[in-house]
């Protein structure tokens, strides 16, 4: 399915760096460069730089292909080769009773009348057909959920050798691209805050994979070897829940993990777990994950109050809350579900969850210009922006997708609008945009109107 030659790559990667020159703390691989291989892309930041994906579609426009998924699933699609893989719970056998370590009385919350099969599918890009599916865990879940929520909403991710994939209180598991059950692990029942369901995605880097286990009761992060599945080091957290998938960078020649939660924003040296540094300054309920630039990470969320910070991480060492490693801070417009989008020089975010997208320069936290409603999204946006070929691609709950070019004005290119509902987010690949909605996984690219 990847039709770049070698040399073609290799020049592809340098003009795709070529619009990348600051520290964005990793150094993908030519081949993932050209994939999706994990949540928020190959970079981390919501860009895929060498992808150039449709402007204009709709469902008799540049839907190359269109397949209904089983069950329900709000983990994003990632790509790699010519594969699209994503994750669904399903619900079999007969409805019953539900019994469930539930949150009474609280909003929105939804029963769990059904066992639940926890599956992998591996979709051909080609062709949109199955190519394997996997039953990895079948039970009946020990919480509700939220009505706008899902029992699979974490994020796979691959080394373009295997697929790992995390169902929170269902197993962390390891499969060959073949679909082919290599080893899995057990961490225990998650106890979310109001029941409402879990969703950080799990991290590689090199060959440690990352797992963060914030919850209601004892929350940890964890580190594994990715071959064997062996854990490499368990650290506590005081923490309660949150949903935000961590970040991996280099930092001065070495990795360390960044995880944005409620109490603290904290960094771990990625080789023992050793906690580097902290900073306070968010607010309830993390959902968004933290991006990196240039030495500064920035994190943000929306719930009660809103709050986003920018930490210098030169000189940073244990507790820095109200020290001058904190270089900026926003207490309006910030998102709460979504991640932002961070573009060159420019750091994309949604208010609330809201279609209203505030641009900012990332190290000094300076305005560009007045925030802007992305006209024709009339519904939530649970999902993140993405960025491809100059250009940003928003979806909301609506089915809608706005597109908006990437530069200082942000002009309107297009308003799409598919029948479905999205809250996964977007992956860019080449010519091809995937879309993976509450019923079906859509591959948007350039075809022949119908």
């Amino acid at each position: 399915m990847i039709s770049l030659t070698r040399p073609v790559l290799f020049v592809s990667c340098l003009v795709a760096w070529s619009a990348f020159p600051k520290d964005l703390g990793v150094r993908p691989s030519a081949e993932a460069l050209q994939n999706w291989p994990q949540w928020r892309g190959p970079l981390a930041n919501g860009v895929a730089p060498l992808a150039n994906p449709p402007v204009h579609w709709s469902e008799t426009n540049n839907v190359r292909w269109k397949i209904p998924l089983p069950g329900k699933g709000h983990a994003s699609p990632i790509v790699f080769g010519d594969s699209v893989y994503v994750l669904a719970a399903l619900p079999v056998g007969e409805a019953q009773k539900a019994v469930h370590d539930d949150a009474p009385g609280v909003h929105d919350s939804v029963p769990v009348t059904h066992r639940h099969q926890f599956v992998a599918l591996a979709i051909s890009r080609k062709a949109g057909k199955v190519q394997w599916q996997k039953v990895l865990r079948e039970e009946w879940p020990h919480e509700g959920g939220h009505t706008t929520g899902s029992l699979a909403s974490s994020s796979p991710v691959t080394d373009g050798e295997h697929l790992y994939v995390f169902f929170g209180s269902r197993g962390l598991y390891c499969l060959n691209l073949k679909g082919e059950l290599k080893w899995q692990k057990d961490l225990g029942k998650m106890h979310t805050l109001h029941a409402h369901g879990e969703g950080s995605s799990p991290v590689l880097h090199g060959d440690t994979l990352i797992v963060c286990w914030d919850q209601e009761g004892d929350s940890f992060l964890y580190a594994f070897d990715k071959r064997a599945g062996k854990q490499l080091w368990k650290v506590p957290r005081d923490e309660k829940t949150s949903w935000s998938t961590p970040l991996v960078i280099e930092h001065e020649g070495k990795p360390q993990v960044i995880v944005s939660a409620t109490k603290r924003v904290r960094g771990y040296d990625l080789a023992t777990g050793a906690l580097l540094w902290e900073c306070a300054g968010l607010t309830d309920n993390v959902v968004s994950s933290p991006v990196y630039t240039d030495g500064v990470v920035i994190a943000g969320n929306s719930y009660y109050s809103q709050a986003m910070l920018a930490i210098r991480l030169a000189g940073a060492k244990g507790d820095i809350t109200g020290t001058t490693n904190v270089l900026w801070r926003l207490n309006r417009l910030t998102p709460y579900v979504s991640s932002p989008l961070l573009y060159g020089d420019t750091l994309y975010f949604l208010r609330h969850n809201q279609n209203i997208l505030s641009r900012l320069e990332p190290v000094t936290g300076q305005p560009r210009g007045e925030p802007i409603r992305l006209e024709g999204i009339g519904d939530f946006i649970f999902s993140s922006p993405v960025g491809a070929a100059n250009r940003i691609y928003v979806t909301g709950r609506d089915g809608v997708t706005v597109v908006i070019r990437h530069d200082r004005e942000n002009a309107a290119l297009a308003i799409n609008k598919l029948d479905d509902s999205f809250s996964a987010s977007p992956a860019l690949v080449d010519r091809e945009l995937y879309l993976r909605g509450e019923q079906f996984l859509y591959c948007i690219a350039e075809t022949e109107k119908r």
